[in-house]
């Protein structure tokens, strides 16, 4: 294994990007070789990730809530989110975890956000309440086009999925915006290539941002 996983204890990364990215793959490998190292890892995911959380991310998902407001919407989600690190994520690091997440902020960003139409400042409110001085070390932003992501997903979709190609390509041009604005706490994959190929890079990318954390 590389030395920089020694790094990771007690850090918040966290994996993102649009639905059919394959970043939950990511995710699980990710996890499995930093175990292999020897870390403690914490996965949660969003929405979700507490008893509290789970039962919102039901309400969020679900179909047949196709009425919503969209300002309820981002506030569940800060909702289930405030939950998770007060109960699960700050404990976590406070004991030397490496904590993984599957969605957190950005994906509220992006899709309540530049896709949804609710001003970022408003959200970055809402969330510094929500979360306080913890936010993640590092956000990988797994990379795909609106078709090929639609390509990938269930026939099942659930509310969010089913918002069309319109929405999930401002979904997309929400994560690379947060990306572009802070490369220092953002890394962007290329999602469209093989499994192994991704894996590469990830690996290669976040070895690069620990590498800085340490310098």
């Amino acid at each position: 294994m590389p030395d920089w996983f020694d790094h990771l204890a007690a850090r918040f990364l966290v994996f993102d990007g649009p639905d059919g990215s394959g970043k939950s793959t990511q995710f699980g490998r990710f996890a499995a070789s930093c175990r292999e190292a020897g870390l403690e890892v914490c996965e949660v995911r969003e929405p979700g990730g507490t008893s509290i959380g789970e039962q919102i991310r039901h309400v969020l998902l679900d179909p047949a809530n196709h009425d919503m407001d969209l300002r309820c919407e981002m506030l569940l989600y800060m909702a289930s989110r405030a939950q998770l690190v007060e109960q699960t994520v700050r404990p976590a690091l406070q004991r030397g975890a490496l904590v993984l997440a599957d969605r957190f902020i950005s994906s509220t960003l992006a899709y309540q956000g530049t896709a949804g139409g609710i001003e970022r400042a408003d959200i970055l409110e809402v969330g510094r309440f929500a979360i306080g001085a913890r936010w993640p070390d590092l956000t990988v932003i797994f990379d795909v086009d609106e078709r090929v992501a639609a390509s990938r997903l269930s026939p099942l979709l659930d509310r969010i999925e089913q918002r069309g190609v319109e929405f999930h390509r401002r979904v997309r041009a929400g994560y690379l915006a947060q990306a572009a604005e802070r490369p220092e706490s953002f890394l962007v994959v290329d999602a469209s290539r093989e499994v192994d190929e991704v894996t590469e890079e990830m690996m290669e990318g976040i070895g690069a941002h620990v590498a800085r954390w340490t310098a």
